[in-house]
C-alpha cells in the first residue's frame, strides 16, 4: 500500500508530466552527470597515457658496419 506522501506526490506530478511534449526528449540531469563522469575518465586516461609515453625511448638502435661491407644492428641499450 503506497504511503500518503507518495500518493500526494503522484497526484501533483502527473499533471506536470502531461504538459511535457511527447516529441521532445532530453537527457536531463542524469545524462549530464554520466557524460561529465565519462569526460573526466577520458581526461584522466589521456593524462596517464601521456605520462607513460614520455617514459618510452623511441630511438632505434644504430646500425654498426662490420669490416666486410655488411651492416648489423647494434645491441639494444639496457636500462
Amino acid at each position: 500500500m503506497p504511503s500518503v506522501n507518495a500518493h500526494l506526490a503522484m497526484t501533483h506530478l502527473v499533471p506536470l508530466a502531461k504538459e511535457v511534449d511527447d516529441d521532445k526528449v532530453t537527457p536531463g540531469v542524469l545524462g549530464f552527470i554520466v557524460f561529465a563522469v565519462m569526460a573526466l575518465a577520458v581526461w584522466g586516461l589521456m593524462k596517464s597515457m601521456s605520462k607513460h609515453m614520455r617514459k618510452v625511448d623511441f630511438k632505434e638502435p644504430a646500425e654498426v658496419s662490420t669490416g666486410d661491407g655488411k651492416t648489423s644492428e647494434a645491441e639494444p641499450r639496457k636500462g
